[in-house]
C-alpha cells in the first residue's frame, strides 16, 4: 500500500466531480521485508503467475489459460485467504491485487506450495487495473477484506469503499455478479452498506449485514478479537440486471 503524492492529484480518466480531494488509491504503504523464500517464489513462480500492469485491457482467457468465472480480490495481504478461497474454487480464476512486495511473494510461495493454477497477481494499484485493464462486464466477483479502515473521523475520505468506486465496480460486474467486503471496524461497514446501498446497479443480498459465506476464512487476527468480543461485519452486494 503506498501514500498518494500531492493531495489534489487526480487518476487518469477520472470523472470531473468525483468527491475526493486526491487520486483514488486501493493502498498506503507498509514497511516489511521480503524473506528468502518469497524472493526465491518470485524468480521462480514471478514469471508464470504476475501479470505486468499495462494500461490497455487485459485479455483475462489469456492470462489463465482458459476460460472461467473471474473473481477480482483487492488487497489480499498476506494471501492466506487468497490461497485458501483459490483451492476451494479451482474453477474460478482469481485476479489479485496487491502492491506489498512481502504480500505478493508470500501468495506466490502458497501457490507453489499448493500447486494453485487459478491465480494471477498484478503488483500494482487495482484502482487502475479497474480503470485500465479491466472491461465492462468482465468479473464475476470482487473480494475486499479487511481494507483499511482509516479510524479518524478526518481520514474517514481516504478508504476505499466510495462512490466513486462503487460505480467502477458495478460497471466490471457482469449481471448476478457480486462484490463481497469484510471489516473489523463497525463504522466502516455501516459506511459500506450505505455506499454501496445507494449505488443503482447493485442491491443487497441479505437485509443489512451478511452471514460470512463459508469460503471466506476466519483469520488468525479475526478469530483473536471474536474471542475478545469484537465484531466482524460481511457485505454482500450483487450486480443487478439493468
Amino acid at each position: 500500500m503506498s501514500e498518494p503524492g500531492d493531495p489534489h492529484d487526480k487518476p487518469a480518466g477520472a470523472p470531473e466531480g468525483v468527491p475526493f480531494p486526491r487520486a483514488i488509491r486501493s493502498f498506503v504503504r507498509r514497511a516489511g521485508r521480503t524473506t528468502v523464500g518469497q524472493a526465491r517464489a518470485f524468480e521462480q513462480l514471478g514469471p508464470r503467475f504476475l501479470i505486468p500492469y499495462r494500461a490497455e485491457p487485459l485479455d483475462l482467457a489469456a492470462a489463465f489459460g482458459r476460460e472461467a468465472p473471474t473473481i477480482l480480490e483487492i488487497g489480499f495481504g498476506m494471501g492466506d485467504a487468497t490461497a485458501h478461497i483459490a483451492t476451494l474454487m479451482p474453477e474460478k480464476n482469481f485476479l489479485c491485487c496487491e502492491v506489498h512486495e512481502p504480500g505478493v511473494g508470500a501468495l506466490l510461495k502458497r501457490i507453489g506450495e499448493g500447486q494453485l493454477q487459478n491465480i494471477r497477481i498484478v503488483q500494482h494499484d487495482a484502482v487502475e487495473v479497474l480503470d485500465h485493464m479491466l472491461r465492462p462486464a468482465s468479473l464475476d466477483g470482487v473480494h475486499v477484506f479487511f481494507p483499511d479502515p482509516w479510524h479518524k473521523l478526518r481520514h474517514n475520505k481516504r478508504r476505499l469503499i466510495q462512490p466513486p468506486l462503487a460505480a467502477r465496480l458495478a460497471e466490471r460486474l457482469r449481471p448476478g455478479g457480486y462484490l463481497h467486503c469484510a471489516t473489523d471496524w463497525e463504522p466502516y461497514a455501516r459506511q459500506m452498506l450505505e455506499v454501496l446501498g445507494a449505488e443503482p446497479r447493485l442491491r443487497n443480498t441479505a437485509d443489512g449485514f451478511a452471514p460470512r459465506p463459508d469460503y471466506r476464512p476466519l483469520t488468525k487476527f479475526e478469530n483473536r478479537g471474536l474471542r475478545l468480543g469484537h465484531g466482524v461485519w460481511d457485505v454482500v452486494f450483487a450486480r443487478s440486471a439493468a
